[in-house]
């Protein structure tokens, strides 16, 4: 299959990538190319060729011989909507809407969305379905809910959407991030021998191993239409939602002679456990075959071998948000976040 997918210069693409030319499949790549100076280690020996765009300025021509579309380029957290949260619905939501009715005017066949459990925000009660009442409580997460809404009248006999909500990612890759919560923690503890929470650690957060999200969307690829048609699947496995203090130990665990120490509650009122059944039953092949405990010890492999310091952890390349202020502050971006000709 001739698949199109979007951000195969980030943190999951270039994950992703490699395992679908595993499968059989052929890929190309669209990436705007803000997170190119991230680059941990090599990893990976083959990599799509990428076309360096912007998702707002693709053209039909992008979707030349495409069969499929899995779609991860957009502003990718919580805080970097918070600092932009106009250019985060302009680029997360029209942006993605614009991608979705070219790839359906191209006779694309499947379109796989990259949606987030961060859709459900604060809930209490029993694990959340896919069936349950969202509650985004950011710009990021509130974009994720009106490209779901605005996408899924599109489907039609020949043109297939499925929408993945991950949960939070971890794990190495070349082109890291460590502003996410489990290669965060991992990252002070190997550089610090330190993990002080502002918080009581009390939230839930369901987690997911970059590999198996990368699996997940393999299963979807390969799965018959009928079951991946308009359907939504929370991405993981329903136990692994831990509790923020928990990740924490697990991770202090993971790092000899690491400080751990919690605050008081903080204002983050984000909490939420989600239900991973469906995906684990309906969609063939898939199941997470990494914990947090085994993608901890992965993250401190990869810290050995690269004998990452302090400068590195804290560089801007590897935080989404530090990244964008540069570009921004540099002026290599525009106010619409359009690189400038310089």
């Amino acid at each position: 299959m001739r698949v199109l997918v979007t951000g195969t210069e980030g943190y999951l693409g270039h994950v992703l990538v490699p395992t679908l030319f595993d499968a059989g499949h052929e890929v190309v790549g669209v990436d705007t190319g803000y997170y190119r100076e991230a680059q941990l280690f090599r990893g990976v020996d083959r990599q799509a060729f990428t076309r360096f765009d912007d998702i707002r300025a693709l053209t039909p021509a992008h979707f030349d011989g495409v069969e499929a579309v899995i779609h991860m380029a957009e502003l990718s957290n919580d805080p970097l909507g918070e600092l932009a949260p106009t250019i985060t619905y302009d680029i997360n939501h029209e942006g993605s809407l614009h991608l979705a009715r070219l790839a359906k005017a191209a006779g694309v066949e499947r379109f796989v969305y990259m949606s987030s459990c961060s859709v459900y925000g604060v809930a209490t009660g029993s694990d959340i379905t896919e069936e349950d009442p969202v509650n985004p409580q950011t710009a990021y997460a509130e974009c994720k809910v009106f490209v779901e809404r605005d996408l899924r009248p599109m489907a039609s006999d020949g043109f297939s959407p499925t929408f993945m909500r991950n949960a939070t990612a971890y794990g190495a890759s070349p082109r890291m991030r460590f502003d996410i919560v489990v290669n965060n923690l991992s990252g002070l503890a190997w550089t610090t021998k330190r993990i002080a929470m502002n918080s009581d650690g009390t939230p839930w957060r369901p987690l997911v191993h970059a590999l198996d999200i990368a699996k997940a969307l393999r299963c979807v690829l390969a799965a018959p239409r009928e079951v991946v048609h308009n359907e939504t699947f929370n991405v993981g496995d329903t136990s692994h939602n831990y509790q923020v203090r928990e990740i924490a130990e697990i991770v202090a665990g993971v790092f000899p002679g690491c400080e751990l120490s919690f605050g008081s509650l903080d204002s983050d009122n984000r909490s939420y456990r989600v239900n991973f059944d469906k995906i684990n039953s309906a969609l063939p092949g898939f199941a997470c075959e990494w914990n947090v405990e085994r993608g901890a010890r992965q993250l401190r492999s990869v810290f050995e071998q690269v004998q990452m310091g302090e400068d590195i952890f804290n560089h801007r390349a590897f935080t989404r948000l530090k990244m964008l202020r540069h570009l921004i502050e540099t002026q290599q971006i525009d106010e619409r976040f359009f690189w400038r000709v310089v």
